[in-house]
């Protein structure tokens, strides 16, 4: 029976670490549909929101089952508590990709995002793809190193936020009202979606050592 419940707990994380490759997919997918109004990739990325809500439910369903019926302790049971908190910021990272999806199609034939502020959202678009790509890693791999990592990662999401307001803000921009919400939203999507992996980062240094890190030093989902 412990065989099996063991088992059962494996493959729970082993489709977290599936989850995070998809969203990882959706974030780089919805980034090249902003930057290049590709409508069709856009339809894509939204569409696919709903599989990953799906297996939300799943993951969610299995997990609160090991709960009723296993008894899990210690170690076991932070696994099985921290994957139903990451499963949860999982499908919320992948909203955010399917909101900026929507912007995307919602601009089509145009692009979104100002020429002028194109680099600084390229940037942010690979830092996002690679902090979810790095939450699937150090979830597979259980590395405290590599989720140290996210943090990191999460303050230079942070640095390109604020660089966005000090453009928007300045006198010299000239591209209206309504480009300015679509950016205010945009990089407030991309830094969510940031603080979620960091958040995953927590959660795991969490299932390893049985505490926190410091919230001081740690941005809060």
């Amino acid at each position: 029976m412990r065989d099996s419940y063991h088992e059962q707990l494996d493959d729970i994380l082993a489709d977290l670490v599936q989850m995070c490759q998809k969203v990882a997919i959706a974030v780089r997918s919805s980034t090249t549909a902003l930057l290049e109004a590709e409508i069709h990739l856009a339809e894509q990325v939204i569409g696919d929101d709903a599989d990953l809500d799906r297996m939300q439910a799943d993951i969610e369903e299995r997990a609160f089952h090991l709960l009723a019926r296993q008894s899990p302790v210690a170690g076991e049971l932070r696994t099985v508590v921290a994957s139903l908190r990451m499963v949860s910021e999982l499908e919320r990272m992948g909203d955010l990709a399917a909101h900026v999806a929507k912007i995307a199609r919602l601009r089509y034939p145009e692009v979104a995002v100002p020429a002028l502020l194109r680099p600084n959202f390229v940037r942010m678009g690979d830092v996002a793809e690679k902090m979810v790509i790095t939450a699937g890693q150090t979830l597979n791999n259980r590395s405290i190193e590599s989720a140290e990592e996210l943090r990191s990662r999460d303050e230079e999401m942070d640095d390109l936020r604020l660089s966005q307001f000090r453009v928007m803000l300045s006198d010299s921009w000239e591209f209206g009202v309504e480009a300015a919400i679509d950016v205010a939203l945009l990089g407030r999507y991309y830094e969510r979606i940031a603080d979620h992996a960091a958040s995953m980062g927590r959660r795991i240094i969490y299932v390893v050592t049985g505490e926190f890190p410091e919230t001081e030093f740690w941005p809060q989902p």
